[in-house]
């Protein structure tokens, strides 16, 4: 299993070793004991999965202090544009975007910490997202950021007018405006 940094700390796009032949492939998505081998130990609790077609956009969402949660995202299905936005003030990274293709083909997942702000495109016909969470969901701690903030700049991959975007996701204030509590 391989582990890829980002340049943002704590950010880390996991390779899993896929062993394939005629018959297909075989691959562990998660391993605790490969993860705290790399000194990345987390206690999952839950597993998300969610389908979307085309164009949709899902973000840039975050949970606030002290309901903040680490994510492990991958693609079941199709290709999406994960997204985030580093949130922890004093940290080198703060206010930058990073990006990466995730897809059933790759096969690679981005562990997220707490304190981004995450999201995803969908740009193949449809796709099936699953993620862990080490913390579980709380409706009065989140919090979002505009996903068309100019000043992060963030180019989805999908044309303006095919997104297909949550009512919610269209009102979060921008980067500047928000109230963010993470700290570095």
């Amino acid at each position: 299993m391989g582990f890829i940094e980002t340049g943002f700390q704590g950010l880390w796009i996991f390779e899993p070793k896929v062993f394939g032949d005629d018959r297909g492939y075989f691959y562990e998505s998660y391993s605790a004991r490969a993860f705290q081998a790399n000194g990345l130990e987390f206690h999952f609790v839950q597993d998300n999965q969610a389908r979307s077609s085309y164009g949709v956009v899902r973000g840039l969402h975050y949970q606030e202090h002290p309901y903040c949660q680490t994510k492990l995202i991958r693609a079941l299905e199709g290709t999406i544009l994960d997204v985030v936005v580093d949130c922890r003030k004093g940290s080198p990274t703060y206010g930058k975007v990073f990006s990466i293709e995730l897809s059933a083909e790759n096969k690679k997942q981005l562990l997220i910490p707490a304190g981004f702000a995450h999201g995803y495109s969908v740009l193949t016909e449809q796709a099936e997202v699953m993620y862990k969470v080490d913390r579980f969901y709380h409706k009065e701690s989140e919090g979002g950021i505009l996903f068309s903030d100019p000043a992060l700049a963030i180019d989805w991959k999908v044309p303006a007018g095919q997104m297909i975007l949550s009512e919610k996701d269209k009102l979060y204030p921008t980067f500047a405006a928000g109230n963010h509590s993470f700290f570095f």
